[in-house]
């Protein structure tokens, strides 16, 4: 049998704000950067602007953000189940601060964590486009987003970043799995966008935290994703083709129309009354 290979990832970021210590197994070229321009003009679109300022850990069903039925229900907080702030943040976290160190990896089915500290929607003067969505503290808590639908692709703008390779978008699959991880190249605001490397929608959560130094921190903002025909996919990865929401039933067959009784006794009273009149 022959097995791929899989490599074990570490993952401590020492900043000022949030840094996460993750140990887990990924297979390789789980995800795929991906820009804005990927996602078709269908796929969803959360601005922050769909609920009023101070609105804690808001929840985005398809008609707050004007998709149809299929689309998914978007739930935002904190961290999932299975992490959790440091209990020593001075070794897992080094220079960041304590309330920002976030440990360990989502455990079974993935579950936002009530007990994680809110996420919130301000302003921010550094994006165009605010508001923005920030974790707790402001600019410098985790942010996760969960979906009730697995999608292939997500992503978002984030910043304002003061360091490239600070901060970095995570996916999860629906059993916590760790599928991978894109971070920002820039400094600035970037949209930070991945896609799932082997065309398939499983990307059931997304988890933004700082993997290096970012010295003032973060927030998002337009968040963007979707399933097969939603997305743009990249060269390398396949395109799995849309499933139909609305199948076409097939016609139902024509019921056999009863032949009336009395019609033989009509058919043969002509017969014979023709008979006659030949006769005659």
């Amino acid at each position: 049998m022959k097995f791929c290979p899989v490599r074990t990832l570490r993952l401590i970021a020492p900043a000022i704000g949030v840094a996460t210590v993750v140990t887990a197994t990924i297979a390789p070229a789980a995800v795929v950067r991906v820009t804005e321009d990927n996602f078709a003009a269908g796929a969803g679109l959360i601005t922050f602007s769909e609920f009023n300022l101070g609105t804690l850990n808001p929840v985005y069903t398809p008609s707050d953000y004007g998709a149809d039925t299929t689309a998914p229900t978007v739930t935002t907080g904190g961290y999932f189940v299975g992490q959790s702030l440091s209990d020593n943040p001075s070794v897992d976290c080094p220079s960041a601060s304590p309330s920002g160190c976030i440990s360990g990896a989502p455990t079974g089915e993935l579950t936002l964590d009530a007990d994680a500290p809110n996420t919130f929607i301000t302003n921010d003067s550094s994006f165009p486009t605010s508001p923005t969505l920030s974790g707790t503290p402001r600019f410098n808590g985790p942010i996760a987003l969960l979906f009730d639908e697995d999608q292939l692709a997500v992503g978002f703008e984030g910043g304002f970043f003061d360091a490239a390779q600070s901060t970095g978008i995570t996916a999860f699959g629906r059993q916590g799995e760790l599928l991978g991880t894109v971070t920002n190249e820039t400094r600035g605001i970037e949209f930070l966008g991945l896609v799932s490397a082997d065309g398939m929608s499983e990307i059931a959560g997304v988890f933004l935290d700082l993997v290096g130094s970012e010295p003032a921190g973060y927030n998002i903002d337009n968040v963007r994703f979707g399933e097969p025909g939603d997305v743009i996919v990249p060269p390398g990865v396949p395109e799995i083709p849309m499933e139909p929401t609305d199948p076409v039933d097939p016609l139902p067959p024509v019921a056999a129309v009863p032949v009336p009784a009395s019609l033989p006794l009509l058919v043969a009273g002509l017969g014979l009354l023709g008979f006659l009149r030949r006769r005659a």
